[in-house]
């Protein structure tokens, strides 16, 4: 027969440790796995479960285990390597002290967010003035008349450009012979003489003499009529196409001259200046005749601007025409009315 006073009711280990012993803290006795979870049970035993239970997984390398009553989820497979731990999110990583863990600036936002405020424009420098494309300043063309037209008709001689002595005057001629030195050098060809053009000559050549600026006639004078050897007479040969002032035998000047057409030539003979117009223009033809000595009716010695831009190309009305302005200037002051001319062939 049981012994009904032994201690145990099933729900622990008898004392063993005699009167006056504490209670021993029970084994996991087979009826342990089988205590319900529900109340009614002192909660000491659950707790001192719990406990071996925590003791065991310390024991174990700390990796917790399934909790009593939740779903079966398989383990994770366990990688041929360690895993990198995951960072905790409220825990900052300490920056790498690596030159790549210098703060980069972030990206631009992409223009096509319409979220994004606008972004400043750039400080942009201000641009370079462009190269002037004005063209060069003319300081000669076809109608100029002085002193550097002078020097630009003995420029352009000393290097083959200008086939004739200096006039002053800037004509036909002097055109052709300024775009010919422009198209050699491959300058824009335009006739006139602008600040390249000029610069440009000025380098290639020196400064003229007094006898390139005014040389004497280019045509050799004939020998004078006789009756230019008394006296002062202007003698003009229609031969030689020369007019030489002459005193007494004496030439004082000569410069070249060219005469009418076959259908209103020079008359020849002898005459005497009854005439002297500075600035005359023909009622005739409406056509300047600076300079203007008359001998014969309308026929005079003057200037003719086409002559020094034409040369020998054309003809007077009957006139004298000479194409020296300088020289015929210098002649009209020394000439005086009662003065002998004598034409002749």
């Amino acid at each position: 027969m049981a012994d009904t006073n032994s201690g145990w009711d099933g729900r622990g280990a008898s004392d063993t440790g005699g009167a006056g012993s504490s209670e021993a803290i029970p084994g996991p006795g087979p009826d342990m796995a089988a205590e319900p979870c529900a109340g009614g049970k002192p909660r000491g035993r659950r707790v001192a479960a719990a406990s071996l239970v925590a003791l065991a997984a310390l024991a174990t390398g700390c990796e917790p285990g399934t909790a009593e009553g939740a779903q079966d989820v398989p383990p994770p497979a366990r990688a041929t390597q360690a895993a990198a731990p995951t960072p905790s999110p409220f825990l900052t990583a300490p920056a790498p002290t690596t030159e790549d863990a210098k703060p980069r600036t972030a990206p631009p936002p992409s223009p096509s967010t319409s979220s994004a405020a606008p972004a400043p424009a750039p400080t942009r420098a201000r641009p370079a003035p462009e190269p002037s494309t004005a063209p060069p300043r003319v300081l000669m063309r076809t109608g100029s008349e002085s002193d550097r037209v002078r020097e630009l008709q003995a420029r352009l001689r000393q290097i083959g450009h200008f086939g004739r002595n200096p006039t002053g005057y800037y004509g036909s001629v002097t055109a052709d012979s300024v775009r010919s030195f422009q198209a050699k050098r491959r300058l824009p060809v335009t006739g006139s003489t602008d600040a390249v053009t000029w610069q440009r000559l000025l380098a290639m050549t020196r400064v003229p003499t007094a006898a390139e600026l005014d040389p004497p006639t280019e045509r050799p004078l004939a020998a004078p009529d006789e009756r230019c050897l008394k006296g002062r007479v202007l003698c003009i040969s229609k031969k030689s196409r020369t007019l030489a002032w002459m005193n007494d035998g004496r030439v004082v000047s000569a410069m070249d001259v060219r005469f009418g057409s076959e259908y209103t030539p020079t008359r020849e003979g002898v005459f005497e200046v009854f005439w002297k117009s500075r600035d005359h223009v023909s009622t005739l033809y409406d056509t300047p005749m600076p300079y203007a000595l008359f001998f014969s009716g309308g026929q005079a010695v003057h200037y003719s601007a086409d002559f020094a831009a034409n040369g020998y190309g054309g003809a007077s009305h009957g006139c004298v025409n000479v194409r020296d302005k300088k020289k015929v200037a210098a002649l009209f002051d020394q000439v005086k009315n009662g003065d002998k001319v004598v034409v002749s062939w």
